[in-house]
Formats: structure tokens, sequence, C-alpha cells
């Protein structure tokens, strides 16, 4: 083994790990926004759900 692989494997161990925390963190942005916006869409059709039930003659 040379001196260059006490540098090169480190290195890119290293590199992997700098790569997947990025990639995880913008999947982890991602998967909140994509919560968030499912829970707005929730909350305006139960919304509209309630208003229709409020509309309805003898309700």
């Amino acid at each position: 083994m040379t001196l260059g692989h006490f540098f090169y494997i480190p290195g890119v161990l290293v590199l992997g790990l700098v790569i997947g925390y990025v990639l995880g963190g913008r999947a982890a942005v991602a998967q909140s926004a994509d919560r968030d916006e499912r829970d707005a869409r929730k909350a305006a059709r139960r919304a509209r759900q309630a208003a229709r039930e409020g509309e309805r003659p003898g309700a």
C-alpha cells in the first residue's frame, strides 16, 4: 500500500459523507414541504365539506 492510499481512501470516504449529508438535507426539506402542502389541501377539503354541510336544508 502506498502513501497515496492513506490520503485517497479517507478523502473519498469524507467526500461521500458530505454528499450524503447534503442530499439527505435536501430530501428532508422536500418531504417537509410536501407534508405541509398535503396538510393545507386536507384543511381546505375539510373547510369546503363543512361549508357544504352548513348549506344543506335541514342541517
